[in-house]
């Protein structure tokens, strides 16, 4: 099985190579904090941290536009989201408190079969935010706030 896949945003102009499996894929996570809902204009965000040395773009890192922003986020780091300034997805984030990594997101790998397998989420944090209707991901562990998978 590949240690990579490709993502890609809604309309094909931008396109990374990321890791799935291997020492540069941190950990997944879904993340329920009012900063994810926001961004992702739903209840909640699922992710992957991969170290910036393993993301690669292939297509379209001239179309990244960013956004950078501190007063929303629970650390206080500044966080720079990138996104395709054709179709508007997010397609990672990093933040000034995690140097040298990059928040990318579960949705936009192409290969769907690695939603439910490699990719899927290790740890719900955030879960007091968490909407009623959501009951969470069966066998995952849950916290009420930021589970950082790596030294800060």
């Amino acid at each position: 099985m590949s240690q990579t896949a490709t993502a890609t945003c809604f309309c094909g102009t931008v396109q990374l190579e990321l890791p799935v499996a291997g020492p540069d894929m941190i950990s997944s996570f879904v993340c329920h904090c009012s900063d994810c809902r926001k961004i992702t204009a739903s209840m909640f965000a699922s992710n992957f941290i991969v170290n910036n040395s393993a993301l690669k773009h292939l297509k379209g890192e001239d179309k990244l536009s960013q956004y950078s922003r501190s007063d929303t986020i629970a650390s206080g780091n500044t966080m720079t989201n990138y996104f395709c300034s054709n179709c508007g997805t997010l397609m990672y984030r990093r933040s000034s408190g995690w140097p040298g990594k990059s928040v990318t997101r579960i949705g936009t790998v192409d290969d769907f079969e690695l939603h439910e397998t490699k990719l899927m989420p290790q740890v719900e944090q955030f879960c007091k935010d968490r909407v009623a209707w959501i009951k969470g991901v069966d066998g995952v562990a849950e916290t009420d706030q930021k589970q950082y998978p790596f030294k800060v």
